[in-house]
């Protein structure tokens, strides 16, 4: 039997110290893969003690992930803490808000109106093939809609019972305690790893509350395994200017030096990025994903592994010296 992982806390929900992110999980995202692959990859993760697993309606075509989401944990319901997000699959008939972006695209369409917030709900509740949603996210903070009117949409479905804890996802410092006002936010999901530092603000402002972090893309978009030399065509990370042929060889060389202390510490670069940042907050938990078992197992043992102080100290020094070419935040 499997050791359970280490577990940390979201206010009041706890997790396991690392989660499974499932969008790896669908076409379009990392390249193409078939569902059966895809739900025997989560079932591992779930199996390996990646129980608390983060999808979004948004991620794939018409539900798609949360879909193999429900498929992969179907007869489990009980064993796993889902997560997911709403606002940027914008139904039809409704006005679609922009949202800014650093990607080649430019901009998201979002709409978080709350008279579509249980419509959201619904569907994915239909998708997962169950009753509850145990964290519910806005997707994005939409630009014409206060967070707190969406926030009370949400709240509406915490108490009837539909959604057990709300959470925030990219939203700013100031968006946080306006929406934790008119409800207790559990975590506030952002982009957080060795080549996106955290808004220092909106971590002051989340350890004041007491509000969790969810650091989405842990690893760079799989950067920073120290193993992409390319994306394909059909690689949403063709969006993301780090990864531009130029940029990601001069990256791939400015990285050297964690790459190098990984292999003298005797573990993988990837392990490195995400015990460095269990180390940074006891209230972060990274969402790696994957769809081979044995780089899903390899992040998990990531939770296991104790970082001393001067190897902490190291680690930053690499970092303020590796400077990533292009933009690698959505902001």
């Amino acid at each position: 039997m499997t050791e359970a992982l280490p577990t940390r806390s979201l206010g009041e929900l706890d997790v396991p110290a690392i989660g499974f992110g499932a969008m790896v999980l669908s076409p379009g995202m990392y390249g193409e893969i078939d569902d059966d692959r895809a739900v025997h990859a989560l079932r591992h993760a779930v199996d390996a003690g990646a129980t608390f697993v983060d999808t979004s309606d948004g991620y794939g075509a018409d539900g798609h992930n949360e879909r193999i989401v429900g498929e992969a944990v179907r007869n489990r319901r009980d064993e796993v803490v889902i997560a997911t997000k709403f606002g940027f699959r914008v139904p039809a008939g409704a006005q679609p808000h922009e949202f800014p972006v650093n990607y080649a695209f430019g901009e998201l369409a979002v709409n978080a109106e709350p008279k579509y917030v249980r419509g959201y709900a619904e569907q994915s509740l239909a998708n997962l093939g169950t009753d509850r949603i145990d964290l519910y996210y806005p997707h994005f903070p939409d630009p014409v809609v206060p967070i707190e009117d969406t926030v009370g949409a949400v709240a509406e479905l915490v108490r009837d019972g539909l959604v057990r804890y709300l959470g925030l996802s990219n939203v700013d410092s100031d968006q946080l305690r306006r929406a934790h006002a008119v409800h207790p936010v559990a975590a506030v999901q952002t982009q957080w790893s060795m080549w996106q530092p955290i808004d220092v603000e909106l971590l002051a402002t989340a350890r004041e509350l007491g509000v969790g972090i969810v650091a989405w893309s842990p690893l760079g978009g799989g950067f920073l395994t120290g193993t992409v030399r390319e994306v394909a065509e059909d690689d949403f990370r063709r969006n993301v200017p780090r990864f531009d042929a130029a940029h990601l060889a001069a990256n791939n060389d400015r990285y050297a030096p964690i790459r190098s202390l990984a292999a003298e510490l005797g573990i993988t670069p990837g392990q490195l990025a995400l015990s460095w940042l269990l180390h940074q907050d006891p209230a972060v938990v990274p969402i790696p994903g994957s769809r081979t078992p044995a780089h899903i197992v390899e992040n998990l043992e990531a939770a296991r592994i104790g970082l001393h102080a001067d190897t902490l100290a190291r680690v930053d020094q690499a970092l303020r010296e590796f400077a990533p070419l292009g933009t690698g935040s959505l902001r």
